[in-house]
């Protein structure tokens, strides 16, 4: 019997679970996320191990769902220096890369920029060839300037020629420095594509970090045999070089965990996924056993990007959300004690009324000292109360497809805030286990493959554009670490692009597969 370990980084706690070979639960624990991150991974990873007192010799594979890419944008540390690559002059000249950027995160990471000659037109024409003696010119200047490059073309999701030139040329002059090319990264929309194949270069040496700490966390505790995988945004796994190659997929990888643990607890593949912690509460949606997929440019850290997201909404209430009220007016939130919520809470002995001290009053929750929250007048408890349910079945409602009531799983450590009814919601589901959804969902994870591609249809058939979008998929499931036996297609999505010549359609396709055997 083999086991794999699954752990998940939230903003107030570091879960982690180990489950079996057939994915039952065998010990979970949950420990404080610190400052650094790194340490409550390690301190979850030694918890869970000492809990489970398994062999760990037969921990076969080990995941992680971490926060390190998001928390480096946001807070301007570790990125790398970048070194930017435009194909498309002189039709792009106007805009200049990371022009709508926040300063502070423009000067962490690069102004090392360079618009040189190419691109393609919207119908796959070059705009004009491209000049590779232009191209060896802009790598010598980069020479010793810059830890990444990244490389963003013209309409390059309908011709990536240039962009797979420019990086051979890159690799002759420079070696084998990391580069990201648009096409493999964003989507529609030039501007939007190049700041998500910036972002993902300057995230380089924080995944590879990452990795290797996890790595040598595993180590320390005597697991020596598993395979690691870091969590990516869609609910599924990739390999440790995958990330590294990849490392922005890894952004709001934690409410994915999540909704992937909630399908899998529930057995619902359709539902509404409430994740309630200790800061903020997360809405996704189950789609087929997945996480929908927002159609939306997400900005992040600052600059506006359009590379896959989940279709999530986050709120500010959590066990840890401050009450109070002023003028007469009940206040929920948004400020949280977050991890200190077993020192600062009424319940637990603190002095700040929390929105899980309103649930221990009302008899919803059974944490703590009931006895310490009895001076709170039922009345206002009443009045917080259904202010909060108010601002969740608001939300959950925004989230719907339709004015139907909803099912509605609830996971997460926070959930025991919430009551037996919320308003547009036929059904609660709370299932086992619910604490530890995000890490059991890393812990489960498949793997999987996306690719986005536009087709002129005058000249390949929909059938055919459709099977070599499926393979490509397949091809990226099996890169990103999958085992080629069990590959299926999860997802296909096929519009057509009015505004283009020859009958032109974008299909984007998603595989997924179980974990690659050792």
């Amino acid at each position: 019997m083999g086991y794999r370990i699954g752990i998940d980084v939230g903003g107030t706690n570091t879960d982690a679970v180990i489950v079996d070979d057939n994915l039952n639960l065998v010990e979970s624990i949950k420990t404080p996320t610190t400052t650094d991150v790194t340490t409550g991974i390690f301190n979850a990873l030694s918890g869970v191990m000492e809990k489970s007192g398994i062999d760990k010799d037969k921990i076969t594979y080990a995941m992680l769902g971490t926060t390190h890419c998001t928390n480096a944008i946001v807070e301007r540390k570790r990125l790398c220096k970048v070194g930017i690559i435009r194909i498309g002059k002189p039709a792009s000249a106007a805009i200049s890369a990371m022009s709508d950027w926040p300063v502070d995160l423009k000067e962490a990471m690069s102004d090392n920029y360079f618009l040189v000659s190419g691109g393609h037109e919207f119908d796959g024409r070059e705009i004009s060839p491209l000049d590779e003696d232009e191209i060896r010119t802009v790598a010598k200047s980069l020479k010793g300037k810059v830890d990444t490059i990244a490389v963003t073309s013209v309409f390059s999701f309908v011709s990536s020629d240039h962009e797979k030139r420019v990086a051979q040329i890159l690799r002759e002059e420079l070696g084998d420095i990391p580069i990201s090319l648009s096409h493999e990264i964003g989507s529609l929309g030039l501007l939007e594509r190049e700041n998500a194949t910036i972002l993902n270069s300057a995230l380089t040496d924080v995944a590879k970090t990452t990795a290797l700490s996890f790595k040598e966390g595993l180590s320390r505790e005597g697991v020596n045999n598993a395979k690691v995988y870091l969590c990516q945004n869609d609910g599924t796994l990739m390999s440790v070089d995958y990330a590294v190659k990849y490392p922005i997929l890894t952004i709001a990888c934690g409410p994915t965990n999540s909704i992937r643990g909630a399908s899998f607890l529930s057995k619902k593949s359709d539902a509404i996924v409430l994740d309630v912690g200790g800061t903020t509460s997360d809405i996704g949606v189950i789609v087929n056993g997945f996480p929908r997929e927002s159609s939306l440019a997400v900005t992040i850290g600052g600059a506006r990007t359009n590379f896959r997201m989940p279709d999530l909404i986050s709120i500010g209430l959590g066990g840890g959300t401050i009450i109070q009220e002023k003028d007469g007016q009940i206040q929920v939130g948004p400020q949280s004690v977050g991890y200190r919520i077993t020192e600062e809470a009424l319940v637990f002995g603190g002095k700040t009324l929390t929105a899980t001290d309103i649930a221990v009053r009302l008899g919803i929750a059974q944490v703590g000292d009931p006895r310490k929250v009895s001076h709170i007048d039922k009345g206002f408890a009443k009045r917080a109360f259904d202010k909060m349910m108010l601002l969740v079945s608001d939300n959950i409602d925004k989230m719907k497809l339709s004015n139907e009531d909803a099912t509605v799983i609830l996971v997460g450590g926070g959930s025991i805030l919430i009551g037996d009814k919320l308003d547009g919601v036929s059904e609660i589901i709370r299932p086992e286990n619910f604490a530890v959804a995000n890490a059991l969902g890393s812990a489960i994870a498949q793997v999987s493959g996306q690719v986005e591609l536009v087709y002129k249809l005058d000249t390949i058939s929909r059938e055919a554009a459709l099977e070599e979008t499926k393979k490509a998929a397949i091809n990226e499931a099996i890169k990103a670490g999958a085992d080629p036996s069990t590959i299926k297609i999860v997802e296909v999505e096929d519009v057509p692009l009015a505004y283009l010549p020859g009958n032109a359609t974008r299909i984007r396709a998603k595989a997924a597969g179980d974990l690659a055997s050792n």
